[in-house]
C-alpha cells in the first residue's frame, strides 16, 4: 500500500473536510478540469488549481502527516483545493502520475519533514527570552491555586444559598447572577468551573423537567468543588482528573504507545471562542482506545485531520488522569496496509457497565467510548434506539444523533440485520460515530 492508500476512497477524503461548505466545494474540484502540473511521490501529492485570479493556486498534501499547504486565502484546514486534489487521486488514480516534486512543493515538504520532533516553546517561555524559572513557575502555580480555592469557596456559598431558597428562585433571579459568578471563576483561572456555572445559569426555564436537571448539575458542580478543596487527600490519578475538570493543564506523562491505529471517528464542536476537533483512534495491537484533541480559533478549523477508516502507524502518548483516554500524537503517522476491523464489541449491557465503571473514575464524564456488536437500529415511542438482536436491552440515541443524516446511513447499512457500531455512551443516550456491516467488516462507515 503506498502513502496515498490512506485516502483510498472519496468518503475518507470528505471525512477530512472541516465543514459542509468545504465538503461541497472540494467535491466540485475533484475532477481533472481545474488541475494542471499534478504529480505524486514520496508520500505526497501536488498540483496547480485554477482559481478566480490569473495565477493558479499551488496545493501540496503530505499524506504521511497528513498536512496541507495551499497559497489560497482560505483559513480552513484542509482547504477546498487540498480536498479536491485528494478526491481527484481517490476517484481517478491514473489522473495523477508518479513524478519528481517541483521546487515549490519539494521545498515545503523538505522543510516540514526536517522539523525536529521537540515541541515548540510556549508563549510564556518565548516571551521570557529563555528557559522558565522553576521557582517563579512554582510561585505562579501557588497563586493560581489560591485564587481557584477562593472561587470554589464562593461558589459553594452560592450553591448553598440556592438550595436554601429553593430551586424555583433560580428562575426568578435570572442569568445575571450566574454570569457574575462565572466571571469570578474566570478571574480565578478556573475555566472548567466557569463553564459549569454558565451551564447552571442556562438550565432554569429551559423546558419541562428543568428543576431536575438543575439539581443534577448542582450536585456535580458541588462534587467538583469539594474534590478541589480536598484534593490533597485524593488518590493521585483522581486528583489529576479533578485538576483537568477545573481547567488546569494535565501533563502528558504516560509511556508512548506505538501501534497501528484505526481512525474510528472525527468531528468538530464549536463555541464562540474555539473549535474543538475530537478524533477517536483504536490500537489494533494494544486494544487501546484513544482520544486526540485539536483546536482552532473561532471560525477556523483545527489543522489536524485524519481520514476515518484509515490505519496509521504512529505513537500516542497518554495524558495523566483516571481515564487516560486523551493522548498526544507523535510527529508523523504513516499509512499502513492491514485489516481495518472494528474494535471488539459487546451487547448493550456491557456498554452500560463500561460507562458505569468510567463514571466511578470520573463522575463528570459526559460520555464514554464503547463498541456495540450485533445491534439493530429500531424505532421506539421516544425515538430511535440501538437494540440487541435478541431484544433484551436497548440504548436510546441522543437527540442530536436522531437529527443527523448519519442516522439514515446507519439504518441503510443495517437493512434489518445486526451491525457493529462505535460511539459515545452518556447519560443522554448513545451517539453513533462509525459502523460496520457483517458483509464488509473492513470498511468503516462514518456517521458524523
Amino acid at each position: 500500500m503506498n502513502a496515498m492508500g490512506v485516502f483510498g476512497t472519496a468518503e475518507q477524503v470528505l471525512a477530512l473536510a472541516p465543514d459542509e461548505a468545504s465538503r461541497r466545494a472540494g467535491s466540485r474540484l475533484g475532477a481533472a478540469g481545474p488541475w494542471s502540473c499534478t504529480g505524486r511521490g514520496d508520500g505526497a501529492v501536488w498540483g496547480l488549481c485554477k482559481g478566480s485570479g490569473t495565477r493558479p493556486y499551488r496545493t501540496v498534501v503530505d499524506t504521511t502527516g497528513p498536512a496541507y499547504s495551499c497559497d489560497c486565502p482560505s483559513r480552513k484546514f484542509p482547504c477546498k483545493h487540498a480536498l479536491g486534489l485528494l478526491l481527484l487521486q481517490a476517484l481517478d488514480g491514473a489522473a495523477i502520475e508518479e513524478s519528481a516534486a517541483p521546487d515549490w512543493a519539494g521545498s515545503w515538504l523538505t522543510a516540514r519533514r526536517a522539523r525536529p520532533g521537540s515541541t515548540a516553546p510556549t508563549a510564556e517561555s518565548a516571551s521570557a527570552g529563555g528557559p522558565a524559572d522553576p521557582e517563579a513557575a512554582r510561585r505562579r502555580a501557588e497563586r493560581r491555586a489560591a485564587r481557584i480555592t477562593s472561587g470554589a469557596e464562593e461558589l459553594e456559598q452560592r450553591l448553598g444559598d440556592l438550595l436554601r431558597s429553593g430551586l424555583a428562585s433560580a428562575e426568578r433571579s435570572g442569568y445575571g447572577l450566574w454570569e457574575e459568578t462565572a466571571a469570578r471563576m474566570v478571574d480565578a483561572q478556573a475555566p472548567g468551573l466557569a463553564g459549569r456555572v454558565r451551564e447552571l445559569g442556562a438550565i432554569p426555564g429551559s423546558g419541562p423537567g428543568w428543576p431536575v436537571r438543575l439539581l443534577e448539575e448542582c450536585a456535580l458542580t458541588h462534587l467538583l468543588d469539594r474534590a478541589w478543596l480536598t484534593a490533597d487527600r485524593l488518590p493521585l490519578p483522581f486528583a489529576t482528573t479533578v485538576r483537568s475538570r477545573i481547567g488546569l493543564t494535565v501533563p502528558v506523562d504516560g509511556v508512548p504507545v506505538r501501534d497501528h491505529w484505526l481512525v474510528l471517528a472525527q468531528y468538530d464542536a464549536a463555541d464562540a471562542r474555539l473549535t474543538t476537533r475530537r478524533i477517536w483512534l483504536h490500537g489494533t495491537t494494544s486494544g487501546r482506545t484513544a482520544l486526540v484533541l485539536s483546536y482552532g480559533a473561532a471560525g477556523r478549523a483545527p489543522q489536524l485531520a485524519l481520514p476515518v477508516g484509515a490505519v496509521l502507524d504512529g505513537e500516542l502518548t497518554p495524558h495523566a488522569g483516571s481515564g487516560r483516554l486523551r493522548a498526544e500524537p507523535g510527529e508523523r503517522f504513516v499509512p499502513v496496509a492491514g485489516p481495518a476491523a472494528p474494535p471488539p464489541g459487546g451487547p448493550v449491557g456491557a456498554a452500560l457497565d463500561a460507562y458505569g465503571r468510567a463514571l466511578g473514575e470520573d463522575p463528570w464524564l459526559d460520555s464514554w467510548p464503547v463498541t456495540l456488536s450485533g445491534v439493530l437500529p429500531t424505532r421506539a415511542e421516544y425515538g430511535w434506539q440501538l437494540a440487541d438482536a435478541d431484544g433484551r436491552e436497548a440504548l436510546p440515541l441522543t437527540p442530536a444523533a436522531q437529527s443527523r443524516p448519519g442516522l439514515w446511513r446507519l439504518v441503510a447499512l443495517s437493512g434489518g440485520t445486526p451491525v457493529t457500531v462505535f460511539g459515545e455512551c452518556g447519560h443522554r443516550g448513545f451517539t453513533p460515530l462509525a459502523a460496520w456491516s457483517p458483509e464488509t467488516p473492513g470498511e468503516t462507515v462514518p456517521l458524523v
